[in-house]
């Protein structure tokens, strides 16, 4: 499977990181990176921050997972390739992310690191969180203070048009998971921290950071 990660969907979070916010015009592609199935987190376990960085940030996103094969497919079919969803958090190095932009060079020092992807132990039906993917709302407690407030009504680009952009270039399989962008408040974690997240009031994830 894989884990397909959208950049910079949400404005104010591109705006908080000096990004372009114009990535929404018409005829624009989505941002999108791959983290390999090694970056998986699973089950609420413990995220130790790696050696080789001095900067981690947590990210929480939306994911849709994908729930049958399908490549080149039209924006007004993609609803057909999900039905549940999740919370994750897309854990970057910002100080190895910040160096590969001044360069121009790609992300997957700063975002395909082992553990970097944390994942919920259990999806939700769509249809129990009233069927609408983009009228979802998340948030991200750090120590039991909020720290993001997602509302997928603000994405940049739709779920729709995530996957339809996304299966120009690769087929996308059952199982495939796509974190669909992060909102604003991003920042660092620390050992002792604790990170607690949401969706729709639901519980979707609760571990430390160590």
């Amino acid at each position: 499977m894989k884990i397909i990660c959208i950049g910079r969907n949400y404005r104010a979070h591109a705006e908080e990181l000096h990004h372009s916010t114009g990535l929404a015009a018409e005829g624009a592609e989505p941002v999108w990176f791959l983290k390999p199935d090694t970056a998986m987190l699973r089950n609420n376990d413990p995220f130790y921050i790696p050696h080789f960085t001095q900067e981690v940030h947590y990210e929480c996103e939306l994911i849709v997972r994908i729930n049958r094969v399908g490549r080149a497919i039209a924006e007004r079919f993609a609803h057909r390739y999900y039905d549940e969803v999740g919370l994750g958090i897309d854990f970057t190095a910002r100080d190895l992310q910040r160096e590969a932009i001044a360069g121009g060079l790609p992300w997957e020092r700063a975002k395909a690191f082992d553990y970097s992807a944390a994942l919920p132990p259990r999806y939700l039906p769509l249809a129990e969180l009233g069927g609408d993917v983009q009228k979802l709302h998340f948030m991200l407690e750090v120590n039991g203070e909020c720290r993001q407030r997602g509302d997928t009504s603000e994405m940049l680009f739709t779920v729709d048009r995530l996957i339809a952009a996304v299966s120009q270039y690769m087929t996308l399989r059952t199982g495939d998971l796509l974190l669909t962008g992060t909102p604003a408040g991003v920042g660092p974690v620390h050992p002792g921290d604790t990170l607690r997240a949401t969706l729709e009031g639901v519980e979707m994830l609760h571990f430390d950071i160590r």
